[in-house]
């Protein structure tokens, strides 16, 4: 590492350590040159995750986006907000897993992954989510998708 006094590039580490929480490492350095120690900080580099829209656009992946979307469809539901926070949370999971190669995944498989976690949740929360993300344009959508509910 280049030193900050004298810019030599040849220095040797005299001490390193790691942060409580374990996210960063630091070491004490000393250039072999001019004797200046100074301190470096080594940390793991995250790459964001991405989410591929339908457009094939790009855009980080948003926690609090996916949290506005479905506290909407559970409004004036018997849902608690620590129910709502375990959904994000396990979204989330599932999505840095299945984006753990490409650091990708698609607009789809999250909304898919929502609507999987509102049916097991609650079924008219269900409904509103599945109307908003699929577009419904009339009554008979509606309809449809609460006779396949009530077929299961």
């Amino acid at each position: 590492m280049k030193c900050p006094l004298c810019e030599n590039m040849d220095d040797k580490v005299i001490e390193s350590r790691q942060n409580i929480s374990g996210t960063s490492i630091r070491r004490r350095r000393e250039c072999a040159s001019c004797g200046y120690r100074f301190t470096s900080y080594e940390k793991v580099e995250e790459i964001p995750l991405m989410v591929i829209k339908k457009d094939n656009t790009r855009q980080p992946f948003d926690v609090k986006k996916m949290e506005r979307g479905i506290q909407r469809a559970v409004e004036k539901r018997p849902v608690s907000q620590m129910k709502v926070d375990s959904i994000l949370h396990d979204i989330e999971d599932e999505a840095n897993l299945r984006g753990k190669s490409s650091h990708e995944i698609k607009s789809i498989e999250l909304g898919e992954m929502v609507m999987t976690q509102l049916y097991a949740l609650d079924k008219v929360a269900y409904v509103r989510f599945a109307s908003v993300y699929r577009h419904f344009e009339n009554v008979e959508e509606f309809v449809n998708i609460i006779d396949t509910l009530k077929n299961i």
